[in-house]
């Protein structure tokens, strides 16, 4: 049985099935650019996409591997997608024949598709969590490199390492326009590497002398009013990067109304390790003895400066300098070592998770005003009546 030859469509079919994928692929970068910034910049921000713990665009977003060389992964993608684009292009024009250019963009989605295995690779054994908008993108790379390949198929030349040498002399002789296309681009690219501003990192107010702080009756740590007009009381995890972030507003909130607003931190640590009977695999490993370190702090009177130190530990660091965590906040060295094995301070942390869930918190941050629970985020409305 003879296979009939595959006469192939008209070549601009193809050049604008692969253009479309192209700017698929950098729609699909601006939006996770935007996803991204409004993660850490907005706390009432969720993605659409943040469905489930292994299911959450926020979680991929949040984590350090979404910075790259200080710049936002998306970011690049964009940068990446534009680049591709042009190079189209001039695989467009008239001088290229059908033939130009196609070597240097195969290997290109080659190397987009390697960037994404690297990627899914992360996600899986490193955050743990899912980008539904990441998953598309691995789709469109793989897209694009297999209508590339099409292209190669039906409109044939020799040698692929051979052409992706004539494409660098096809650019070559065209340098003049390809200048004007790309140089725009790569002023771009410069600044991001020099001035991209750092919008992911959370500033925390330094604890200052004139905002009071102490300890409540059931033995919790405060910051703000002495005699104060609202109360807040925050359950949190140390490695939970929305605690952060609601954190350092609420912080930010407090500093403004030091004599209206009392902040009121109870420890809530999401370590299926340290005993949280609502986590049911491993999650926020080590959070636990982060409770404790905080906890320690407290005996010696310095809880909010190791609060604040523990809130700027990279997600996801395996490791944590002991020595260098008490340099800092000035605890006792030998006595923080030991903390994990004090009865009393386990005894602190476990009694705070007790409490939140009596309460019904099932994940953090949580929230108390006024005897209501606020799961994930605090209304203006619970607070705007002081903040007016």
């Amino acid at each position: 049985m003879k296979v009939k030859n595959v006469k192939p469509l008209p070549f601009p079919v193809y050049f604008w099935a692969v253009g479309a994928v192209a700017a698929g692929g950098l729609a699909n970068s601006v939006y996770l650019a935007f996803s991204h910034y409004r993660v850490h910049t907005d706390i009432m921000y969720t993605s659409f996409c943040a469905v489930s713990q292994a299911i959450n665009c926020d979680t991929v977003s949040q984590s350090p591997y979404s910075i790259l060389l200080g710049v936002p992964v998306p970011v690049w993608g964009i940068f990446g997608y534009l680049v591709f684009l042009g190079l189209v292009f001039f695989a467009g024009t008239r001088q290229a024949g059908k033939t130009r250019v196609w070597p240097v963009l195969f290997f290109i989605a080659l190397g987009f598709c390697g960037y994404s295995v690297y990627l899914a690779y992360i996600s899986k054994y490193y955050i743990r969590a899912y980008c539904i908008m990441c998953i598309t993108g691995y789709g469109i790379n793989l897209a694009l490199l297999y209508f590339v390949w099409i292209v190669r198929r039906r409109f044939p030349e020799k040698g692929i390492f051979r052409g992706v040498y004539k494409d660098i002399a096809f650019l070559w002789a065209l340098r003049k326009k390809v200048f004007w296309v790309f140089s725009p681009l790569l002023l771009v690219v410069v600044w991001a590497l020099l001035f991209f501003p750092n919008y992911w990192g959370f500033e925390l107010p330094p604890v200052s002398a004139e905002i009071s702080t102490g300890v409540t009756e059931d033995g919790s740590a405060w910051i703000g009013a002495q005699d104060p007009e609202l109360v807040i009381t925050e359950y949190t995890d140390y490695m939970c990067f929305h605690c952060k972030k609601m954190h350092a507003y609420l912080r930010q909130i407090v500093e403004k109304n030091p004599d209206k607003i009392r902040l009121v931190h109870k420890h809530f640590p999401m370590d299926h390790g340290f005993g949280n009977p609502i986590v049911d695999s491993p999650y926020h490993e080590g959070a636990g003895k982060l409770a404790i370190a905080a906890a320690y702090a407290q005996y010696e009177g310095r809880f909010w400066e190791m609060n604040d130190r523990l809130y700027d530990i990279p997600r996801g660091v395996k490791s944590i300098d002991i020595k260098k965590l008490a340099e800092e906040t000035g605890v006792n060295l030998q006595r923080l070592s030991v903390a994990p094995q004090i009865k009393k301070l386990r005894y602190k942390v476990k009694r705070d998770m007790t409490e939140a869930i009596e309460l019904g918190i099932r994940g953090t941050p949580a929230y108390v005003i006024d005897g209501e629970v606020f799961q994930g985020q605090i209304p203006v409305e619970a607070i705007k009546k002081i903040l007016e």
